[in-house]
């Protein structure tokens, strides 16, 4: 039970002092370097991948509604010349 205890104490302490350390890391500025416009060269690089992926997903989301497009009228034909094909089949 004793352990039960001393194990119980050490967690709320260990929870105690994080909270303590989360507040005292309050008085940093609440904008990331990234928001407010960072000479930093890594997140100008992070910026500038995240600017080419969207621009690639947004091409890639064209491209498919483009594919998708021509993909259904190629089913349309092709189920009209099965249907014909069958209703010929049927009259002989």
């Amino acid at each position: 039970m004793k352990l039960m205890r001393v194990m119980l104490a050490g967690a709320i302490l260990t929870c105690a002092l994080t909270a303590w350390a989360q507040n005292q890391s309050e008085a940093s500025p609440t904008l990331p370097a990234a928001q407010v416009g960072s000479n930093d060269v890594i997140v100008r690089m992070r910026q500038s991948e995240a600017a080419a992926n969207q621009a690639y997903r947004r091409k890639v989301a064209a491209a498919k509604k483009v594919y998708d497009g021509k993909k259904a009228q190629a089913r349309k034909e092709r189920d009209a010349a099965i249907a014909a094909a069958r209703a010929e089949a049927r009259t002989n």
